[in-house]
């Protein structure tokens, strides 16, 4: 059996074999929904054992970033999929209901970079950004607004996507090869402003759920800064530790 000398040895074999496969992830040699060589293949490509491979595949599959199909084999996480959705979508029904809200895109434009945004998404001055406004559907109700910012060099020609879809991490993945895995949000209260409200269907000033979310890519890189006004009158934020 092949040994590989470029695991490095500080780790416990299994993350070094972790690393080395999220690599594949990130470099698209295994793009979303691509099925996974068997445990067996894997662990004579890298020198390893087979009990090794399955412990690395099974913390992946943990980080959602992979798919355990039974009888069918092992596949590389794809955000259609419902299950990899609900770890990204927080908000539930007050009756309990997962609901996969419905979005409409208002805008999309490119423009220079504001120095909050360069800040969240480690940006040089004078970099570019596309800003995505959207409203998005819950129940056949508006119930969210909101802005997203993306890198313009990291996402070249995302104005030619009409419409963006829905899931727009599938976009991220499939064409540009930025598989999200990893979330970082915050919340507070606001007030709605009036053009929010508009859209919202409610008051001025009327309680709105703050949600100002980082996504990094499997690099550790923000590839997204995200802020939605969230109405919560039928929903929840849901956070299970």
């Amino acid at each position: 059996m092949a040994s590989d000398t470029t695991l490095p040895s500080f780790k416990p074999l299994y993350q070094q074999v972790r690393e080395r496969l999220v690599g594949r992830l990130i470099d698209g040699t295994w793009p979303p929904g691509m099925a996974l060589p068997s445990e067996q293949q894997l662990a004579h490509e890298l020198g390893v054992s087979q009990g090794t491979v399955r412990k690395a595949l099974d913390a992946m599959s943990s980080e959602h970033l992979l798919v355990r199909a039974q009888g069918r084999g092992t596949f590389v996480a794809d955000v259609e999929d419902t299950r990899i959705l609900f770890r990204y979508l927080r908000l539930v029904g007050d009756d309990g209901r997962r609901l996969v809200p419905e979005s409409k895109v208002t805008s999309v434009r490119q423009h220079k970079a504001t120095e909050p945004a360069r800040t969240r998404l480690e940006l040089p001055r004078g970099s570019n950004v596309w800003t995505i406004e959207r409203t998005r559907q819950m129940d056949d109700r508006v119930s969210i607004v909101e802005t997203i910012l993306v890198s313009a060099k990291r996402f070249p020609g995302l104005d030619r996507f009409s419409p963006l879809p829905n899931h727009i991490y599938s976009l991220y993945g499939s064409r540009y090869g930025i598989i999200i895995g990893r979330v970082i949000e915050q919340l507070k209260a606001i007030g709605a402003s009036a053009k929010d409200a508009a859209l919202l269907g409610c008051e001025p000033g009327a309680p709105l759920l703050h949600i100002e979310r980082t996504a990094l890519g499997l690099d550790g890189v923000p590839a997204e800064w995200r802020i939605s006004r969230c109405l919560t009158d039928n929903f929840h934020y849901l956070s299970d530790l």
